[in-house]
């Protein structure tokens, strides 16, 4: 090989590498547009301790709706609500509701959100955020984030508790996930954190921990499309206890299409009709499109549903089928009689024997499933007779928006 060939060849080499960086860098950015409408939806599977000895483990469900309300500005709108519900008996198929929350912030397209301090949610606060440039391969970059939690229950701490740390960022290159290729990038940080002293009741004395996140990333909508993650949190108290949290979680971003609720009502209802199911209406409501089923029938003092109900049930799951993309939340209700303590749990009870048996029916998946139970609290006729307790004696099935 003469002088000028190797010459060729080491040109084309040197072409043939600054291609191929090119090709693995990206710019990471979030992007947004005023009205669109996403869910996220985790799963935690979470073992916890307490004095350094197993407790329990906890299967939690959070579901987060989300709105770009201004996405025209240099700081994008969002108006969104957090809602978290648990496996309450481990090895159940269903998620009980457990707790709401309502938040509007403002993010930049590089991730760092303005939020007013009364708000709870989100728990992690600028994460990700990006370096405002193209980022190559194997490049990493830090940044500030923090973490807040709602100790009002556990330590009677009335504000949103902040708790600061350093994420650390590295490029890793483009992952598959669901048959698709994505970039993927890596985010760490830990936490030690030793707050002041708060008289008067328990607090946390330190609080510890770590997590460690893989997120895809798509780049055309500029939006996570999905994360995992591994975390450890220990918080020592200041009567000694130590509480610690050890676990993974997995996460999926939908986007959410605008639920034409007038005419899937219509469909429903003509559903139905043509199915015969008897005790049953629907209506529309802010949450979406639920089905009411009256005066649905269950073994004497059981939540074990009776064999008619089955059958009805098994019509419904076929409506339901048709919107596969939609989450359905079951929420049970009782007549005024007994306890409200009694109503209340009879109620659970009921709405997880509804969504346990469309599970089996692979109606839903279990993280599509949420269930509620209301009691006495939402009558629909007054109880005073035996017509209008088997109204109130119901169990509903929302096809939720968003």
């Amino acid at each position: 090989m003469d002088k000028k060939t190797v010459k060729s060849v080491i040109l084309a080499v040197i072409l043939t590498a600054g291609l191929s960086q090119a090709l693995v860098a990206e710019t990471f950015e979030y992007k947004y547009a005023t009205g669109n409408k996403y869910r996220i939806v985790s799963v935690v599977n979470e073992d916890v301790y307490i004095d350094r000895v197993f407790s329990h483990r906890a299967r939690i469900l959070n579901r987060v709706q989300v709105e770009i309300t201004d996405g025209e500005g240099e700081i994008a709108r969002h108006s969104a609500v957090f809602t978290t519900s648990e496996q309450i008996i481990e090895g159940d198929s269903t998620f009980q509701w457990g707790e709401e929350y309502t938040s509007t912030f403002g993010r930049d397209r590089l991730g760092y959100i303005t939020i007013g301090p009364e708000y709870y949610m989100p728990v992690v606060r600028n994460v990700p955020v990006f370096p405002g440039k193209d980022v190559k391969e194997g490049e990493s970059w830090s940044a500030q984030g923090y973490e807040i939690h709602d100790f009002r229950k556990s330590f009677g701490i009335e504000e949103p508790y902040r708790i600061p740390f350093e994420a650390h960022y590295k490029f890793l290159g483009r992952r598959e996930w669901k048959g698709e290729s994505y970039p993927v990038f890596s985010v760490s940080y830990r936490v030690f954190f030793e707050p002041p002293p708060v008289s008067g009741r328990i607090w946390p004395r330190r609080i510890m921990g770590a997590s460690d996140q893989l997120i895809y990333w798509d780049t055309e909508i500029g939006q996570a499309v999905a994360y995992d993650e591994s975390f450890r949190m220990i918080i020592e108290l200041s009567n000694g206890m130590v509480v610690e949290y050890r676990g993974r979680a997995e996460a999926e971003v939908l986007e959410s299409e605008i639920m034409k609720k007038e005419d899937i009502a219509h469909v429903i209802e003509d559903e139905i009709a043509r199915l015969g199911i008897k005790d049953a209406s629907v209506r529309i409501d802010d949450e979406g499109i639920t089905i009411n089923l009256e005066n649905i029938q269950f073994l004497p003092n059981s939540a074990i549903l009776q064999e008619s109900e089955k059958a009805k049930l098994d019509k419904i799951g076929e409506i339901l089928k048709a919107f596969p993309d939609r989450d359905i939340l079951v929420s049970g209700h009782t007549a005024l009689a007994g306890t409200a303590a009694a109503r209340l749990q009879t109620s659970r009870d009921r709405a997880n024997a509804v969504a346990n048996y469309l599970i089996s029916k692979k109606v839903r998946t279990s993280s599509q499933v949420i269930t509620r139970g209301y009691g006495a609290e939402r009558p629909l006729a007054p109880n005073n007779t035996a017509e209008g307790m088997e109204k109130n004696r119901r169990v509903e099935i929302t096809l939720l928006e968003n």
